[in-house]
């Protein structure tokens, strides 16, 4: 069951929200999650980012790199 980017996209929002305030913990629809440090909380956004990105279509597929020895 996939989330919507919708969904993951308040997720993030309630995340930033509570870690702006100092707090370590959220209660997102009924249910209560607890963050021990703030860097699980900032490993939690990103990882929350990275799903909206992916979702959104935005992360590249292909990388090409292009080199010259300059001659």
């Amino acid at each position: 069951m996939a989330i919507d980017r919708a969904e993951l996209e308040d997720l993030r929002d309630a995340l930033i929200r509570a870690r702006a305030q100092g707090l370590r913990s959220i209660l997102y629809e009924g249910k209560r999650v607890e963050y021990g440090s703030d860097a699980e909380m900032a490993a939690a956004i990103a990882d929350l980012d990275r799903r909206i990105a992916t979702a959104s279509g935005s992360l590249p597929t292909t990388i090409a790199f292009s080199t010259s020895k300059g001659v």
